[in-house]
């Protein structure tokens, strides 16, 4: 918008909404200059986009990667000084379907700023480097979260991860999820992701058709609740988990939780146990009524408290 459009906003009170709706009209045309102004103090971050070489620029905050599935845009928020880090926390959101289909200016916190403020008042409280990394399809990343809990997601992190270590020069990181973001890093941890010093994985949700047909959201028990049929189970990848018996894998969850199952999420546990790794489930309160949401930021305290161990141990 030129300047000569915001003074007219700020003195025609009337018109204010048609030039919010202005402001908004990048996401419709797509047009080619979008990809300078996408680093602009506040620039809006769109969702559900095609990937597009031209909008993602070689600069922090953008990871232009290869998967099988094809090219994505994965944007990341970072907290300050991660580069060298011998250890930070990557953090994956849960699903976003309530907002996704929301103007980009009514989804909370939705702008590069705002993001990266979060990521460096979670550095802050954890005492440790911090990045956010937008799932596909949520805040500005390409892709569908229609399509989540697919293996076209979570090709595209594992890539989009591999491509932040190498960047930045991060030695190890713990990866940090709740709900479909534990979904998310249970599955990096299949893929074969190493360098892991830890998992925490709070309320996550694991054997996705049973959970589906539980909550009544099946489709002849073959779907997720998605409607999918073509999910990526963690659960029946668990072969893929490298080993590193220094590496903890920490289940978070409540027993009463009515989004995720607790036992399903201790089924995953079990498998991973079985398995030979070092698994660890807790129970801690949870936000009535659906006790899905954990209490005392459990999942942070967690993740930071793993990450100073893994340091000390490394300095050993």
């Amino acid at each position: 918008m030129s300047p000569r459009a915001r003074l007219a906003c700020v003195l025609l009170a009337l018109v204010q909404t048609a030039c919010a709706q202005r402001a908004d009209a990048p996401k419709a045309a797509a047009p080619r200059e979008l990809a300078a102004s996408a680093s602009a103090e506040g620039a809006l971050l769109h969702w559900n986009q095609p990937a597009v070489r031209a909008n993602c620029p070689d600069r922090p905050g953008f990871l232009w990667v290869q998967a099988v599935e094809g090219p994505s845009c994965i944007r990341y928020f970072a907290s300050r000084d991660i580069d060298d880090a011998r250890i930070a926390i990557v953090q994956f959101s849960g699903d976003r379907d309530s907002v996704m289909n929301l103007s980009p200016t009514r989804i909370p916190g939705n702008t590069e700023p705002l993001r990266t403020l979060d990521a460096q008042a979670a550095s802050d409280r954890a005492g440790m480097p911090w990045i956010f990394m937008a799932r596909p399809g949520t805040y500005g990343s390409s892709g569908d979260h229609r399509q989540r809990r697919e293996a076209v997601e979570f090709h595209a992190l594992d890539a989009a991860l591999e491509a932040l270590m190498q960047r930045h020069r991060l030695q190890r990181v713990v990866l940090f999820g709740h709900s479909g973001g534990a979904t998310a890093g249970a599955a990096l941890l299949t893929l074969g992701r190493t360098r892991v010093a830890c998992a925490v994985l709070t309320s996550g949700a694991f054997d996705l058709l049973e959970r589906a047909r539980l909550l009544g959201r099946s489709k002849n028990g073959r779907t997720d609740t998605t409607g999918s049929a073509q999910v990526y189970d963690p659960l029946d990848h668990v072969a893929g988990i490298p080993r590193d018996p220094q590496r903890r894998i920490v289940l978070i969850g409540n027993p009463g939780d009515r989004n995720t199952p607790f036992a399903l999420q201790q089924r995953f546990a079990d498998a991973v146990g079985k398995a030979g790794h070092r698994v660890e489930v807790m129970t801690h309160d949870a936000e009535p009524p659906t006790f899905h949401d954990l209490k005392d930021r459990i999942g942070l305290r967690t993740a930071s408290q793993c990450a100073r161990e893994a340091l000390q141990s490394q300095a050993r």
